[in-house]
């Protein structure tokens, strides 16, 4: 693919916003650690550097060499990037005696600039840096400043390189949009080509070539990651697609039969396979989470195993793998900490001896759902919140009974039906419930009662790195509880989760 963007990572928390933000303008970009540049940069029409939580001053800073795209090929850089280029190119960046953190306002913009066109002075961007640039490297122009900081933003004379000091990328940089347009639109001249449509387009003629007359298996979830990556197989090979939905026994109330019939309906060579009992069996008197998610993962491998064994013929695996995932491994800064495992990150193990295939493996979670829309899949089952890979098994807090799922079962329909019903269910990113390892006293009619905690949770979000509690009407949270207090035998109390991420999880195992 040519007419790419290259994004050099330096560490900082909003690289993956920069992509997005690119993605936004109708333009494919890629992130690369700044230790890894791709030996072919020919594809790369314009690059961009990132932040970083280091500083240009330490002994263990980055230092990539920039040889082959400063003054080659337009370059942005940001934050890091811009001290970057300024201490190492002939300017200094010292310790600032004021520490901008948060919003400010351009003071000053330099008339004329393509760089800074439609923008206005006095425009808010959002600041993070303990470091500022005293002097500017060679043959820099400046081109903004704040009132605390003089150098935010510069040009170097005879290049197409420009850096600031702000993140354009953050929603508070009120025209960050503008700016990144006006650098790779009007100064780089990238087009805008990177459509939903176009994207359908070669990832189908990519996959007939990559699989050819191969067969490949895939494991359905009910997401909306699976089901496109499914639909885009479907499209390039038809029915030497097998695709195989696992009942765990721990989806939602009605899930496996209703969602199964839809992928029927969409054409897919899919076979449903009920092994609720296997998993719980798994699960027996484990309460540790990780060794829930551990249990989950092996039964679905060995289940997902003795199915692919019924096939002949097949020699590729397909998975519904994303882009923050392929960032993921390979990150500035080697594996994050293990906060929870996934249990099905890093695919199926070597004794299967499939080949993988990953049509969605530069798509963020956005724009898998417009890939998704542009072949026609149901909104309704592309607009669905995610859902744990592991299921209530980790919404349920300790050990696992089939009669704590039953409850959950029956909760969470209740919560999630009236969030459809009071037309909140598009306004939220994920909604759930989580059964509780304790008991309440509770008096129902004249009778004590001793039943389940149960909370509800509730979350906001563009990716699942921070979330928000979402505030839901208390008229809402008062139906819903009534309801799952009457209805549902073994609850006498409800609580609503008003925690965020971080430093919380939106899960609670």
């Amino acid at each position: 693919m040519q007419n790419n963007v290259l994004i050099l990572d330096f560490g900082s928390q909003y690289t993956q916003l920069i992509a997005r933000r690119v993605r936004e303008l109708n333009i494919y970009c890629e992130i690369h650690p700044y230790h890894h540049i791709p030996e072919n940069l020919d594809p790369f029409k314009a690059v961009i550097l990132s932040g970083s939580p280091f500083s240009v001053r330490a002994e263990d800073a980055p230092h990539p060499d920039l040889s082959q795209i400063k003054g080659h090929k337009p370059l942005l850089a940001v934050c890091y990037g811009a001290q970057y280029l300024a201490h190492f190119n002939g300017g200094s960046v010292e310790p600032s005696n004021i520490r901008e953190y948060g919003r400010a306002k351009l003071s000053m913009i330099k008339s004329g600039e393509e760089f800074f066109k439609d923008i206005p002075e006095n425009t808010n961007v959002w600041m993070s840096h303990s470091d500022t640039i005293a002097q500017l490297p060679k043959n820099g122009v400046r081109l903004a400043s704040t009132d605390d900081v003089v150098n935010a933003a510069y040009r170097i004379d005879g290049e197409e390189t420009y850096a600031i000091q702000f993140h354009p990328e953050v929603y508070h940089t009120t025209h960050g949009a503008q700016l990144l347009k006006n650098f790779l639109v009007n100064i780089a001249e990238v087009p805008q080509t990177w459509t939903p449509a176009a994207f359908v387009e070669t990832t189908v003629d990519s996959l007939k070539e990559q699989i050819g007359d191969g067969k490949v298996v895939l494991g359905l979830s009910g997401g909306v990651d699976s089901t496109v990556a499914a639909i885009l197989l479907n499209k390039a090979i038809g029915k030497n697609l097998y695709c195989i939905f696992v009942n765990n026994g721990l989806l939602r109330k009605d899930e496996f039969d209703s969602v199964l019939h839809q992928y029927k309906d969409m054409g897919l060579n899919v076979k449903g396979v009920n092994a609720s009992e296997r998993f719980l069996n798994a699960l027996k008197g484990e309460s540790d989470p990780e060794r829930k998610r551990k249990a989950i993962g092996n039964a679905f491998i060995e289940v997902f195993d003795d199915e692919a064994h019924q096939l002949t013929g097949v020699d590729w695996l397909g998975q519904g793998t994303i882009y923050p995932d392929v960032i993921e491994s390979v990150s500035v800064n080697g594996p994050s900490v293990t906060i929870k495992s996934h249990h099905n990150v890093g695919g199926l193990p070597d004794f299967m001896k499939l080949k993988i295939v990953e049509p969605l493996r530069m798509l963020f979670k956005d724009e898998v759902r417009r890939v998704g829309k542009e072949m026609g899949i149901d909104a309704e089952l592309l607009g669905r919140h995610p859902f744990p890979g592991p299921g209530l098994a980790i919404r349920i807090l300790g050990d696992i009974t089939a009669e704590k799922v039953r409850i959950l079962q029956e909760v969470d329909a209740i919560f999630i039906n009236g969030l459809k019903k009071w037309d909140l269910y598009d306004k939220v990113w994920q909604a759930g419930a989580i059964l509780l390892p304790v008991n309440s006293v509770g008096v129902m009619g004249d009778e004590r009662t001793y039943e389940k905690v149960v909370a509800l949770r509730a979350v906001e979000s563009t990716d699942g790195m921070t979330a928000d509690w979402v505030n839901l009407p208390y008229e809402f949270l008062q139906e819903v509880s009534n309801h799952i207090i009457n209805r549902v035998k073994g609850v006498n109390r409800v609580v609503y989760d008003i925690s965020s991420k971080p430093p919380a999880t939106i899960e609670w195992e």
